[in-house]
């Protein structure tokens, strides 16, 4: 059996008949929300709430930082696609990814496979608002911060607007209106939640 049917087998095990059909992956930029839309969304549906960036902490007993300055970015990639492939296959719910998970192309399949990715889109300005001045973002240690948020919102906007559903969040709206959004929006998706 492919890893792929693997996955998608476990899916259907993990997903039990109910509301919630497959995993809603959160994807999109750092400062988009994913976290906190994806604790008020999955509470909302009454599923865990999954964070893969936490997972891979966890596992390592270290941060995400510190991890980048041990083993390096590439050593942290494979473990996000190890830790987001098997909270796919063990539980149906909410799953918040790292910002730059969904560029691997390997992640954005299996996210399509045995879920549904749903990109929280937000403008630049509303991004840097929500990160600046925190150090819990590795990649933005740079000499300008703002620059490099700039470059990497930029390069990754094409990529994150592949996302199987894409939200506007235009920084205005309450988490729980952002969740509203998001579930308006999977109304078109009866394969991933059923609506009463």
């Amino acid at each position: 059996m492919s890893e792929k049917d693997q996955i998608t087998s476990a899916v259907a095990e993990s997903c039990a008949p109910g509301r919630l059909k497959k995993t809603i992956v959160l994807v999109g930029m750092m400062g988009a929300g994913k976290t906190a839309v994806g604790r008020a969304l999955a509470a909302r549906l009454r599923v865990p709430f999954l964070d893969s960036d936490h997972e891979i902490e966890t596992a390592a007993n270290m941060s995400i930082p510190e991890i980048f300055a041990r083993d390096g970015e590439p050593f942290f990639r494979e473990k996000e696609y190890q830790v987001i492939c098997r909270l796919l296959k063990e539980e149906c719910g909410v799953l918040s990814t790292g910002g730059g998970a969904f560029l691997a192309e390997r992640n954005r399949k299996v996210m399509t496979e045995a879920g549904v990715s749903v990109c929280l889109q937000a403008d630049l300005d509303v991004l840097w608002r929500r990160v600046k001045g925190r150090d819990s973002r590795p990649l933005l240690r740079s000499a300008d911060p703002y620059q490099t948020l700039s470059d990497i919102y930029h390069a990754r906007a094409p990529i994150y607007a592949q996302a199987d559903v894409v939200v506007q969040s235009d920084g205005q709206v309450s988490i729980n209106d952002m969740v509203e959004r998001v579930l308006e929006a999977l109304r078109a998706r009866p394969d991933v939640v059923e609506f009463d």
